[in-house]
């Protein structure tokens, strides 16, 4: 019976076991979905199955840069505890999906996860992940990744607390040297500690300035029920000018300096260079951020692994 990529992808689904096994076992049954899954339970490789419904909201990001700096990319891979987080192999595994995501054309994840995996190109990157986790207990996720390129200039990154955050940052200038990689990597810092949501004030779309404008303008009546609408009316601009200076990454108070902001922390910079250096764009990854994770206390956590 010839086995079709619809009855690969069935198993793969039902299982969560690799691709190869899965047309392997399919091969061995003649095609036979139960028996499939059944030679798949015996051989250990439908372990990964039984964790699908599991929360992986800890893990690690993890960034990766070309020699030239100029492509560089940023991972979340999740796991169920911060006890694998930690471990070793699993870093070291992570390590290889973004050497993976930095060769990659794919912009997709689930295209992705289809690839011949760097490390084995006998193997994709879903068999990959499936060996891990019949390997370290528990349900792992490859969450999401993005690869920057900046062909005019240059790429810097930042790991916080051992990959709890990671940044990139993109910028545009002539000169890549040391001064100017340290500050974009300052820049990424920044981000990491004071998250901005738009790069400069051109970013902010207007339905962002209606939305905080009206709330504004409830809370300032609500706060002086007597002062005329003139006053309200300077009172929103002044707290909206504020509120933007804290979202807009270029007029952020620079946290190293705070005399001056990101822009003219830049402009700074890029004088003392002798050429200009422009902000074009950052990515933030925190790991388990909009993800619902399940509180465990530390010494359940231990007692999972040992077991």
């Amino acid at each position: 019976m010839a086995i079709t990529a619809s009855m690969v992808k069935e198993l793969r689904q039902r299982t969560g076991a690799g691709m190869l096994d899965c047309k392997k076992v399919l091969t061995e049954t003649d095609g036979n979905i139960d028996k499939s899954i059944e030679l798949l339970r015996e051989k250990g490789l439908a372990k990964a199955a039984k964790k699908a419904g599991r929360i992986a909201a800890e893990g690690i990001v993890m960034t990766k840069a070309s020699d030239d700096n100029k492509t560089a990319v940023v991972v979340e891979v999740n796991s169920e505890t911060d006890f694998v987080a930690k471990n070793e192999k699993f870093r070291n595994y992570v390590a290889s999906i973004a050497d993976q995501a930095l060769a990659t054309s794919n912009t997709e994840i689930e295209a992705f996860m289809d690839e011949a995996y760097v490390a084995d190109s006998a193997k994709t990157v879903t068999d990959s992940l499936n060996e891990q986790i019949a390997v370290i207990g528990e349900k792992l996720s490859i969450r999401r990744f993005k690869k920057v390129s900046a062909p005019n200039g240059a790429i810097a990154s930042y790991i916080h607390a051992g990959g709890k955050i990671g940044v990139l940052v993109e910028a545009e200038t002539e000169v890549v040297n040391d001064q100017v990689l340290e500050a974009l990597k300052n820049v990424a810092m920044q981000i990491a500690a004071l998250p901005p949501v738009y790069l400069s004030r051109a970013d902010v779309d207007q339905d962002y300035i209606d939305s905080e404008t009206e709330i504004l303008k409830k809370t300032a009546m609500n706060e002086n029920p007597d002062k005329p609408e003139s006053i309200i009316e300077k009172m929103i601009i002044g707290r909206l000018n504020k509120q933007l200076k804290e979202v807009c990454l270029l007029n952020q108070t620079y946290v190293k300096d705070s005399d001056l902001s990101v822009e003219k922390y830049i402009a700074g910079v890029a004088k003392s260079v002798g050429t200009a250096i422009t902000l074009k764009s950052y990515v933030r990854y925190e790991t388990g951020e909009g993800m619902e994770k399940k509180e465990e206390n530390f010494a359940e956590e231990v007692a999972k692994q040992m077991q």
